[in-house]
């Protein structure tokens, strides 16, 4: 059989059965997740990053956390949302490594040009002070947070994510929500 066929079939392998093959050293079905979920892990590094200076380095770092653990995961069945937490506790990493030897330099442009030096450095430091308030919630709480907010999920979906029940989802977001504003108060 053709590598291009094996290929072809693999994408049409569901998440589970990858996780799987991939878990078990399946380099190919590890590569059709990477294919698979490296765009949505990079837009949800570049939310929490702020900039897309370190987003490489976290999609990276996130796809070799992944394979190297794979072989002990048990819920196959929700490698999106497993694969959003690693990314996000190694944006979150990168944002607490920043914050005590940030330049201007470290940051991509976050305003139109005519915007300002002033704007950019106040939109590079409230992307930061949101990656350090993110990084003080409980696990569960930033999970909820982050998959609602800059994921887009649904409450049902975070809810399946999760393994959890809708009602506590909804608990844990309201809690996240109201510390989050607590811990961004100074940029209301």
């Amino acid at each position: 059989m053709p590598v291009t066929e094996t290929h072809f079939l693999l994408e049409d392998v569901d998440d589970p059965v990858l996780a799987r093959r991939a878990g078990d050293g399946d380099v190919r079905a590890f590569a059709t997740l990477v294919r698979r979920h490296e765009p949505v892990v990079r837009v949800y590094a570049r939310r929490i990053l702020g900039s897309s200076t370190d987003v490489d380095d976290v999609a990276q770092e996130t796809f070799l956390t992944a394979w190297q653990q794979l072989p002990g995961l048990q819920e196959t069945s929700r490698i999106r949302g497993w694969l959003l937490t690693i990314a996000s506790r190694k944006a979150i990493d990168r944002v607490r490594a920043r914050r005590d030897h940030a330049s201007i330099d470290d940051h991509d442009q976050l305003t139109r040009p005519e915007d300002g030096p002033e704007s950019s450095a106040e939109a590079a430091s409230r992307q930061q002070a949101i990656g350090v308030a993110l990084a003080t919630l409980p696990a569960e709480q930033r999970q909820c947070w982050v998959l609602k907010e800059l994921g887009g999920y649904s409450y049902d979906d975070i809810a399946t994510e999760m393994g959890q029940p809708l009602s506590t989802v909804r608990g844990l977001l309201s809690r996240a929500r109201k510390n989050m504003i607590r811990e961004m108060e100074a940029w209301r």
